[in-house]
């Protein structure tokens, strides 16, 4: 090797021995809140980056470190407020405060809202921590005689507000019983807005799943079945409104026992199409939202 070889060379060992942290942080990460509960839906506590398998376009990606997500979230909680809800709307009363609690009075405290569908979407409770603000939306759901549920709309329209916000981290819970759908937006609309506003997307539908094959109902279920998956939510389905308490718990400790996962991806100008987290170990189920990068993507 000449001297000419051997100087660069030398340089370049010396630039990774000094500066190894500024070599380090050029490194090109993302990140995702990720839930992982048990088959009974309880959180697993204590993972660490060995436990999670996150792919990129099937692409295994190196998970570089996981934490507790402790970011506020901004949950907007979306209450089926139409006729066909009428025998639910006790029950929705009931279960609404402790669900609350669990979200504003912990470590966290996020802020929530509180929306009602039946007809046009109206907000009951702006977003707030304050519980006495929250009890005067909750009171404020009854259900409205001769009203039909725009559950589509309202998921659209609280998706662009979240948007327009550049809330850090979104959730909505949406509370609707089974039976019509009234939106004027379809299906590709309502998720190409859920998937822009960045939100996890959890659907908790009362009652047995509608046989009904009019436009607008493949048009909810299409949104129901693609929304919570492809956004980190999920979608439960309760048979009885008396089970609502017990699954809004459940959700409750979910949300508030979540992980930040941080991984590695390559520098590229195109972004993946699909992002996919895992938890290793059996009976481990993993949901993961992405984190919006410092464009707003």
């Amino acid at each position: 090797m000449t001297a000419r070889r051997i100087w660069p060379a030398l340089l370049l060992v010396a630039l990774v021995t000094i500066w190894p942290g500024r070599l380090a942080a050029q490194v090109n990460q993302r990140s995702m809140y990720v839930s992982v509960v048990t088959d009974a839906g309880l959180p697993v506590p204590g993972l660490g980056p060995s436990d999670f398998i996150v792919r990129e376009d099937n692409v295994a990606r190196e998970v570089l470190h996981v934490e507790p997500a402790t970011d506020p979230m901004q949950v907007a909680v979306l209450v089926d407020t139409s006729q066909q809800a009428r025998s639910d709307i006790s029950f929705i009363r009931t279960a609404l405060p402790p669900f609350l609690a669990a979200l504003t009075d912990g470590p966290i405290k996020s802020e929530v809202a509180i929306i009602a569908f039946g007809e046009r979407p109206t907000t009951f409770s702006d977003y707030t921590t304050n519980r006495a603000t929250l009890q005067k939306g909750v009171d404020r759901i009854w259900s409205q005689q001769g009203s039909g549920a725009y559950l589509l709309d309202a998921v659209a329209e609280i998706s662009v507000g979240f948007k327009k916000k550049e809330s850090r981290r979104p959730v909505i819970v949406a509370i609707a019983a089974e039976g019509g759908e009234y939106s004027y937006r379809q299906y590709d609309q309502v998720l190409e807005a859920l998937a822009s506003g960045g939100a996890a997307f959890y659907a908790i539908m009362l009652g047995t799943p509608s046989s009904s094959v009019s436009q607008e109902a493949i048009s909810r279920n299409i949104v129901l079945d693609r929304g919570p998956a492809n956004s980190g939510g999920r979608r439960d389905q309760l048979l009885s409104p008396m089970a609502l308490g017990d699954k809004l718990k459940q959700l409750a400790d979910q949300l508030t026992h979540m992980y930040k996962v941080t991984y590695a991806r390559p520098q590229s100008l195109i972004p993946p199409e699909k992002v996919t987290v895992a938890a290793s170990g059996a009976g481990r189920t993993a949901h993961g939202t992405l984190i919006k990068d410092e464009k707003g993507r």
